[in-house]
């Protein structure tokens, strides 16, 4: 049934696009499509260096000016799809905005489903975070509902950059709008690995910034680089993953945040903790109930079949299927 709804949905595409003149796609589609995402990338880190300061990245004053260059860009980054859109040819059926993630079809799933997802992952670092916590349960909870604890958040302009504007622009440009270009011409399969290299090369910046205050050898420098590559290549698939299956930006925009805060699993404290076998033993459980759950809590029947970003697909893709 759901295959059945996934062709009529790629039938009324076709059709939408030969009612828009013969489509035919050009010659050099995939070079095409990494070309316009590779200058969406280098406009993203470009405008985060576009004021000069000798202040180091952290510094409120570097945070603000980049906020709003890197809003900016982003605001701009729908610009590229259509434009993109316009040279190659291509007619998809959904709306540019459909196509991006942003919709109300099947919303309430994709703002509770990924999260809840990624958090069965991070059940080990949750457990670990829970027994180092002085806080009792009900305190967490009065927190979480005091006005003012949030009123000291959004006035942190780390916490506003790490919670809130690096996850939703990020997601915005290097998924929503980077994922519809190269769909069309590769399987959904292939953009979800392709996709996250743009992400990953994206984050080579912080180097510089190292290099430049000199905070730590070059060795040091150059592993961190390879290790942050590594990861952020890693999440970006597994967000991407998410855009492709839920055809939402709400869902990656919020495990972003919360894999922000929660930081790389410290597996090594872990390791030397007094409760190490509970600890460890969550670990390995998240772990087996993430891969349990990977594909039923992303089912494209919840959210809407088919996913909108699916239809550019030039054949059907198992990813795309409940």
């Amino acid at each position: 049934m759901a295959e059945e709804e996934y062709l009529s949905a790629r039938l009324l595409t076709e059709e939408m696009k030969h009612s828009n003149g013969d489509f035919v796609p050009p010659e050099g589609l995939c070079w095409v499509s990494v070309l316009f995402c590779l200058l969406l990338a280098c406009s993203y880190v470009g405008s985060l260096y576009v004021w000069r300061s000798d202040l180091p990245r952290d510094h409120p004053t570097v945070i603000k000016r980049r906020f709003t260059s890197v809003l900016i860009v982003s605001g701009l980054s729908p610009l590229f799809v259509w434009t993109w859109r316009e040279f190659t040819g291509v007619r998809p059926g959904p709306s540019l905005l459909a196509l991006m993630g942003i919709r109300f079809e099947g919303l309430i799933p994709a703002i509770i489903l990924p999260l809840l997802l990624t958090m069965v992952l991070f059940l080990g670092p949750l457990m670990q975070l829970a027994m180092d916590c002085p806080w009792s349960f009900m305190d967490g909870i009065r927190v979480a509902f005091d006005p003012w604890f949030w009123m000291l958040c959004f006035s942190d302009m780390r916490w506003l950059r790490n919670q809130v504007v690096a996850p939703l622009t990020e997601e915005l440009v290097f998924r929503a709008c980077m994922l519809p270009m190269l769909v069309p011409c590769a399987s959904p399969s292939t953009a979800i690995f392709t996709c996250p290299l743009f992400f990953g090369v994206a984050h080579f910046h912080h180097v510089i910034e190292l290099l430049r205050f000199r905070q730590g050898t070059l060795s040091g420098i150059f592993l961190s680089a390879v290790f942050q590559f590594s990861y952020t290549a890693v999440f970006g698939a597994y967000t991407a993953f998410i855009f492709i299956r839920t055809g939402h930006l709400i869902g990656p925009v919020l495990c972003h945040s919360f894999c922000n805060y929660m930081g790389f699993p410290a597996i090594s404290t872990a390791l030397e903790h007094p409760h190490r076998l509970t600890v460890l033993s969550s670990y390995l459980l998240g772990v087996l109930l993430f891969l349990l759950f990977l594909f039923p809590f992303t089912d494209p029947s919840f959210y809407g079949l088919p996913t909108p970003v699916c239809t550019l697909a030039s054949s059907p893709s198992s990813l795309c299927l409940s």
